[in-house]
């Protein structure tokens, strides 16, 4: 059984990205209730992004679907899996990480251009995330410029904070682009969404996020997924999210008993 069609897959493969519709219009509820869960009892990764400055909150916290019911049902029920592996054109799926982001109404914070990839201790072509809001959004969606998936140089990752470099005399990395200066340049993809769409999107993928300057608050819930070629490799400082004593080394398989098989 095919979960999405053939153009799908072919716009993922060329774009880096694409906005499935009704993905998890079965899941808003829990989904809902999972990530109010989390913003009131954050976890040791959790982070408040709030420039200085800059009116709201912007929130984010992952590695909790263990401890959030919700969170590990859908993991194991939903689609997902399923979309994924035929997006990434893997026999096999693995669980990477959940990541829960919020953004009050009226928050002038942007999330800064960047690929995920970069922050991450794997290495290969098979990836995607599932970016899924429960809220409407209309001016805070996710924003990705088509094709940045296959640049040959990943964009130097920094701190969304503060900006800092997340890697300390690291210039094996592009500098992060600004299409918002260039937009003869790029182009990029953004979308209107309903609660349970989803916009999947390669771990290389550049994007980014305006603030929330509507009157609503966005809630969005990733999930985060690796097929059959995605290896452990080494990256030169702590990786985000960390998985302190890991024990893999590089080219190895992400062991199943913490990235499940699904």
């Amino acid at each position: 059984m095919s979960f999405i069609n053939h153009k799908q897959i072919l716009d993922f493969q060329r774009d880096g990205a694409i906005m499935i519709p009704g993905l998890f219009s079965n899941w808003v509820e829990p989904i809902r209730k999972g990530i109010n869960f989390n913003i009131n009892n954050p976890s040791q990764y959790a982070a408040e992004n709030t420039k200085k400055g800059e009116n709201g909150r912007f929130f984010d916290d992952y590695c909790n679907w263990q401890r959030i019911p919700e969170f590990k049902e859908i993991i194991k029920k939903s689609k997902a899996s399923n979309v994924a592996a035929e997006l990434m054109g893997s026999k096999k799926v693995q669980f990477f990480h959940d990541h829960v982001l919020y953004k009050s109404a009226g928050s002038e914070t942007a999330t800064p251009w960047h690929q995920d990839a970069p922050y991450y201790f794997t290495q290969g072509d098979m990836t995607v995330s599932f970016w899924i809001p429960v809220d409407p959004i209309t001016s805070s969606s996710l924003r990705v410029i088509a094709g940045s998936h296959k640049w040959k140089r990943t964009v130097l990752p920094t701190k969304w904070l503060t900006g800092d470099d997340f890697y300390d005399k690291e210039s094996n990395y592009i500098p992060i682009p600004d299409p918002d200066k260039e937009t003869d340049r790029y182009e990029i993809l953004e979308w209107n969404m309903q609660p349970g769409d989803a916009v999947a999107f390669h771990f290389n993928v550049v994007h980014g996020a305006r603030g929330n300057r509507t009157k609503s608050k966005r809630r969005v819930l990733s999930l985060r997924y690796v097929g059959d070629d995605v290896r452990y490799t080494d990256r030169p400082g702590r990786t985000s999210p960390p998985f302190p004593g890991h024990n893999m080394t590089p080219g190895q398989k992400l062991r199943k008993d913490w990235f499940p098989y699904l």
